[in-house]
């Protein structure tokens, strides 16, 4: 029983060590092994989630989007402002931990003012926006901030690749609440966290260091000597609540990639196909095995980047398991407001397709 609750918590991580385990059997450990690993990737990754822990034991991002929930008169203003928050939330954070922090929020205000038939909507909303908002910067999703380093992008060219289908994304999430009626309410609760002032200032501090690193201008080797000593000083829990399986699944991803790039058959295969449309292959390829383990497998097999980095971006969206932060909003949905999971799956899908496609069309008309 306790494999089987180990496997249902930590799935994609188990797939990865399973797969790198048996891609082991026909490329046998080597010194080549040491040059499948992105070293830089993973630090970076372990920095900023560090960080962002540190920021969310503080409630420094709660605290900050309950002052804006306030601010809402009506429904549709209330989705809007969290639909926003979400999506920003996700360039800063990350969109898992975006998702993690902003949707107790949604549940929180469509309680109190007694909607909470609009749930599954707004979930699904702030899903998209969450796997559509990081798209924009390098940190913003692990894929970025795997692609980011691997290829060596330049951060204005990052940028511009991803801008386009970023304002499109704002575009179609402001359509989307625009089907929400103008219901008027009034949000009344006081909340009595404020804010500690001193650890905010040191713990935004530390954030931009990690980002100085994510765009080359520190070393990540100084970063994990500088970042860890001072949370263990002012946080320790910080740095056991970092996501560990995430890294892991790089870790194991890392392996599975670069023993099937030394398979022949696997590499004349994969490489013809992505030749073809790599765009095209890679929002596919998310569809059935998420966006971050297609991100590192393709990586191997293409130089075409941008179609790369746009089709892991877009192919976020789709299925339940095209994203993990999917399957995050997933878990909420039925702990939060259980017996409406059907209704949320068909929902989910229908509106996630509707994004995909349009998201996928619109690309292929972008000058790559």
């Amino acid at each position: 029983m306790a494999v089987i609750k180990f496997f249902k918590k930590y799935t994609v991580f188990c797939i990865a060590a399973i797969a790198a385990v048996v891609t082991c059997f026909f490329v046998p450990p080597d010194k080549e092994y040491f040059t499948y690993f992105d070293w830089k990737t993973l630090a970076c990754l372990f920095l900023t989630l560090a960080v962002v822990c540190a920021l969310r034991n503080i409630k420094f991002f709660t605290i900050i989007a309950r002052r804006l929930v306030l601010l809402s008169g009506n429904l549709r203003s209330l989705f809007l402002i969290l639909i926003i928050i979400t999506f920003l939330g996700s360039m800063i954070i990350a969109n898992d931990m975006a998702l993690i922090t902003f949707l107790p929020l949604g549940y929180f205000a469509l309680t109190t003012v007694s909607k909470e038939k609009y749930m599954a909507y707004l979930f699904i909303l702030q899903n998209i926006s969450a796997n559509l908002g990081g798209m924009l910067t390098p940190f913003g999703n692990p894929q970025n901030l795997y692609l980011y380093s691997y290829f060596k992008i330049p951060t204005g060219e990052f940028c511009k690749i991803m801008l386009p289908p970023f304002l499109l994304a704002v575009a179609l999430l402001v359509v989307a609440c625009l089907f929400v009626k103008k219901e008027k309410f009034v949000i009344d609760k006081d909340f009595p966290e404020k804010l500690n002032f001193k650890r905010t200032a040191l713990y935004i501090a530390l954030f931009l260091f990690a980002i100085l690193i994510v765009f080359r201008v520190v070393p990540f080797y100084i970063g994990l000597i500088i970042v860890p000593i001072i949370l263990f000083i002012a946080d320790k829990d910080a740095l056991y609540m970092v996501d560990y399986a995430l890294l892991g699944t790089f870790f194991f991803f890392f392996i599975f990639a670069g023993n099937l790039s030394r398979i022949d058959a696997v590499n004349t295969f994969i490489s013809s196909v992505l030749a073809k449309d790599t765009l095209t292959v890679s929002v596919l390829s998310c569809q059935a095995i998420s966006n971050v383990p297609s991100a590192i497998l393709l990586s191997r097999f293409t130089m075409d980047y941008k179609s790369l980095l746009l089709g892991v971006n877009i192919g976020g969206t789709g299925t339940l398991i095209a994203s993990l932060a999917s399957l995050i909003t997933f878990s909420e949905f039925r702990v939060l407001y259980p017996g409406h999971t059907k209704q949320y799956f068909w929902m989910f899908t229908v509106i996630n397709l509707v994004f995909l496609v349009v998201m996928t069309v619109f690309a292929k008309f972008l000058p790559i």
